[in-house]
């Protein structure tokens, strides 16, 4: 049995219900079968499968299982699907029809002296009957005594009509209570109307009270001694499915991420290797010309380690360069004018973006004849966000970073174009941005066409010298780059409003299983 909203459906399988309720070894079903055709041998009209449940002293699923069973072998019955409708106490009604109204038992409750507020509220059913009583004008309330709002009768007795309707539904006389009064039990969930589906079932063209039995299967035996000539096979069901064979499925973020890291490969982009979740404050920021006094570096949007909670190898070099640039400028710039401090540098943290590898390949590329270089990640990220529909404690980042000669912000924007075209985004605009460690910045838009406004989609710009001239790159090389999400065109793409049902314990694993191949767009 399955049941919807207030719906009850009575099911059984086809060819399950043949071979239990007619020839299996289950004897009881065989004589249920039985029985069902005496019954509609003596029935001019036909009889109610849930009539003959009832006679029958079994579950009317046993007796639909009879009706499937019967409906195979042809046109020995005739069953017509039909239903009924009838009012059913819930489990709050039964409680009350038992025990009487949340209001009938606050009034009760309450002394003839008064009772204290409070005291009553502590009451399993104090709140909903305080309320109910109120309306009624039951009970009052006087707010100037000394010990609290106290709670008196204003009447000397009352008559529970809650109680009273529902022993009337309990016992089958509902046909007294009008429909008005029955739909407002159902407002306060105490009453459902329940419909129930059956079959009426009468004789077929071929009704028999003997039933022969169909053979399954064709055997060697039969095909030998010619024996099958005479016997009567059940049809075989072509339309039935078969059983899904096991296989791994993919979570719908892996799916948009290989969609992505195709995308990247199809422009000739290498992957940088991003498997170093712990990053030291140095390489997250210090390197990116991210000052130390930043609100990001603050515990409020990072999270620090414990153990180890320092880092203690750096390129000495390199080190001094950056804490040169923070602190008195260089490269054609005047720095931030504070006293960058290794203790700062030193703080280990879960990373807070990947721009911490593009740093690291970056400084590695330096350290070697320069090549133009095109590099992409996709990977997590952690933030120490509040938890809600669109904000995770850990997401990932899809970076892309360019190095040339002579970059410029109209190669930069042509990239994004080619880039967010292949994701089949082709309506694009760009709003000027800041971010630390790029200049020009800007934000990338697209025009979504469901929400019929512009929404950002990317954020993008030009690393800052003072970022690359300390890593040793030369001075004629620029670095473009540019990140989004890979959380919320995961959502939009599969039609998830809330990112905790996509990442966490909340995920539906179903929703994994049944979730279709992602493929590229053409």
């Amino acid at each position: 049995m399955r049941q919807g909203g207030n719906e009850v459906f009575w099911e059984l399988d086809v060819t399950s219900g043949l071979s239990r309720a007619s020839y299996g070894s289950n004897m009881a079903d065989t004589g249920v079968v039985e029985a069902l055709l005496r019954l509609v041998e003596k029935a001019d009209d036909g009889v109610d499968s849930v009539q003959v449940a009832s006679r029958l002293g079994v579950d009317h699923q046993v007796v639909v299982g009879a009706v499937k069973s019967l409906q195979a072998l042809g046109d020995v019955i005739s069953a017509d699907l039909c239903s009924s409708k009838h009012w059913e106490l819930t489990e709050e009604g039964t409680e009350i029809a038992e025990q009487g109204s949340h209001e009938a038992r606050v009034f009760s409750s309450i002394p003839l002296e008064g009772l204290v507020q409070s005291e009553l509220m502590k009451l399993s059913f104090g709140k909903i009957g305080f309320s109910k009583a109120m309306s009624n004008k039951w009970i009052r309330v006087d707010k100037t005594h000394e010990g609290g709002p106290r709670i008196f009768r204003t009447v000397d007795s009352i008559v529970d009509q809650v109680q009273e309707k529902l022993l009337l539904l309990q016992k089958g006389s509902g046909s007294e209570l009008e429909e008005k009064e029955k739909n407002e039990l159902k407002k306060r969930k105490l009453l459902s109307e329940v419909t129930v589906k059956s079959y009426w079932i009468t004789k077929g063209s071929s009704f028999s009270t003997t039933i022969t039995k169909q053979e399954t299967e064709l055997t060697p035996e039969m095909m030998a001694n010619g024996s099958w000539k005479e016997k009567k096979f059940k049809p075989y069901n072509f339309e039935a499915m078969g059983v899904a064979p096991d296989s791994g499925h993919l979570h719908p973020l892996m799916k948009v991420r290989t969609q992505f890291r195709q995308i990247f490969l199809e422009m000739g982009f290498t992957e940088m290797p991003t498997n170093n979740f712990i990053e030291s404050s140095f390489w997250n920021f210090d390197s990116l010309f991210q000052p130390q006094q930043h609100p990001a570096r603050d515990q409020h949007d990072t999270f620090f380690l414990s153990d180890p909670a320092l880092a203690h190898e750096f390129p000495q070099e390199y080190l001094q360069r950056v804490k040169k640039v923070h602190s008195e400028g260089g490269f054609g710039s005047q720095g931030y004018k504070y006293d960058w401090k290794i203790e700062e540098a030193q703080k280990n943290i879960l990373r807070t973006h990947t721009t911490a590898v593009s740093a690291r390949m970056l400084y590695k590329l330096a350290q070697q004849k320069f090549t133009p270089v095109k590099y992409f990640s996709i990977d997590r990220v952690f933030r120490n966000e509040t938890l809600d529909a669109t904000h995770l404690a850990e997401f990932h980042q899809i970076e892309g970073v360019v190095a040339d000669y002579g970059l410029t912000l109209g190669d930069l924007m042509g990239i994004l174009h080619q880039f967010f075209t292949k994701l089949g985004i082709t309506k694009l605009r760009f709003k000027p941005a800041y971010n630390p460690y790029t200049e020009p910045s800007m934000e990338v838009f697209s025009y979504h066409e469901g929400l019929k406004k512009w929404v950002e989609v990317g954020n993008s710009g030009i690393f800052r010298p003072e970022m690359l001239l300390p890593m040793g790159l030369p001075e004629g090389v620029s670095v473009i780059a540019w990140g989004l999400s890979l959380e919320r065109p995961t959502m939009i793409k599969y039609g998830i409003n809330n990112i905790r049902e996509l990442v966490g314990h909340k995920v539906n694993l179903q929703m994994v299983y049944d979730s279709p191949i992602c493929r590229l767009d053409s």
